[in-house]
Formats: structure tokens, sequence, C-alpha cells
């Protein structure tokens, strides 16, 4: 093992390795520098990886990063899309960081051995969380926690997810996310703050808007708006 001093992860990547447990059998998805599952191994939470870049350019990083750390031994890479490189039995964790909510679900859906059994998935959408969010509750997964990070001035959300049916979401639980009282969240309030300030800003922009389609939108722009603003108010209320 190599004696090289151990860099530290982004706040954003340390919340995904946070959720990641010890002796996991591990497929880092979009790897890129492989820097996750290297700093990993490095620790010794876990003996190795399958990592999977869709561009060779990335997985290039990821050889040099693991040859740089003396750690090449102990990765598979593979050049894929999504994990259709992967074997069901290869990968019990399954991190996904770093994409859009809408291009994890259509990794999921492609690979559906995710779906089934015990596999844990760690999932960090930059954009569409609210569709991740919906597209889990209706494809038989079920987020069990989910940990906001602020890195800089912005808010990253990570869930953790396995197989296994949860009640529906509602139009503002696709958004933010379940709450209930003790829940541990310190910048939950942030978070709901800007989602609150985001579907007013559409609510206003659709309401402007002359084209008929846009007046089923802002209904449930609506419902979207006073969900999120009565969950502000309970989440203050309870922290009181």
């Amino acid at each position: 093992m190599s004696n090289l001093r151990i860099y530290e992860l982004s706040p954003r990547l340390q919340s995904v390795a946070d959720l990641v447990p010890e002796g996991a059998r591990l497929a880092d998805v979009g790897t890129d520098h492989a820097y996750l599952p290297v700093w990993l191994i490095l620790q010794g939470m876990i003996d190795g990886a399958v990592v999977s870049d869709l561009r060779q350019g990335p997985l290039d990083r990821a050889r040099q990063n693991a040859a740089h750390y003396e750690v090449s031994d102990k990765l598979s890479f593979r050049l894929c899309d999504g994990l259709r490189g992967v074997q069901p039995h290869e990968a019990d964790t399954v991190t996904i960081a770093g994409m859009g909510g809408e291009t994890i679900a259509n990794i999921l859906s492609e690979s559906p051995w995710v779906g089934l059994g015990s596999c844990r998935l760690i999932l960090q959408p930059m954009t569409a969380q609210e569709f991740l969010r919906c597209w889990l509750s209706r494809h038989g997964y079920t987020i069990e926690r989910e940990v906001l990070t602020q890195e800089g001035r912005t808010l990253y959300c990570t869930f953790l997810v396995r197989a296994g049916q949860m009640p529906p979401l509602s139009p503002a639980e696709c958004w933010a996310g379940r709450q209930y009282p003790g829940m541990d969240a310190p910048l939950r309030s942030l978070y709901l703050e800007r989602l609150v300030h985001r579907a007013d800003r559409a609510l206003d922009g659709i309401r402007r808007s002359t084209k008929p389609e846009d007046m089923s939108r802002a209904a449930d722009l609506e419902r979207v708006a006073a969900g999120l603003s009565a969950m502000k108010k309970e989440w203050e209320a309870w922290q009181r």
C-alpha cells in the first residue's frame, strides 16, 4: 500500500463515502478520476471496486490516480454506459454521483438487477432531484435516507436507496423529500427556503405565459409551492 499522503475528499464526495459500508463490493459509476473508490481503499474501508465511465478520457484519469496511489490492482476499469459492463455478483453497493436525476434513473432502468435483492444505491443527482425521487417511488425503490451537504453556496442531496416499495410521495415531497420530527438535517431549513423560492419563481414565470399548456403546469406548481411552504413552516415549528 502506498505511503503517499491521502487526499481529502470534497464535502460533496465525502457525503457519498460516509454511506458506503465497510467491506462493500463497490461499483462506482461515472467514476472520472476514481477519487471516491481510491480514497475508500486507502482508508481500508473496501478491498477493491469496479469503476466505470462512459468516456475513455475520464477512465484514463482514473487509471492514473490509481497508479499514483499504487492501488491499480484493486480496481477493475470498465469503459461502459452506466452499469452495462458490471455483473450483479460484482457489486452490493453502487455509487452514482455527478449526473442529473434523469440520467441516473435511466442507468437504473437499464440494469434492473440493482432493484432486486439488497443492493445499496448511493445516488447524488446534480439536477432533477424531484424527478429522481418520483421515479424511484414509482419503480419499486425506497429512499431510506437523504443527506444534505453544502459545498460553497451549493447544496447537494445524497440518497441512500434500496429495493422495496415506499408510500407515494406528494408533489412537494418529490421536490424536498420526506421530513419527520427529530430528523437530523441541519441544512434542511435552507434547502426548503431555496426550494420555496425556486417554485415561486417558476410559478411567476408560468402565470405570465400565454400558452394553454402552461395552465395545467401552473396548477401543478401551485400544489408544489403550497406543499413546500407548509413543510417549511412545519420544520421551523419542530426546531423551536
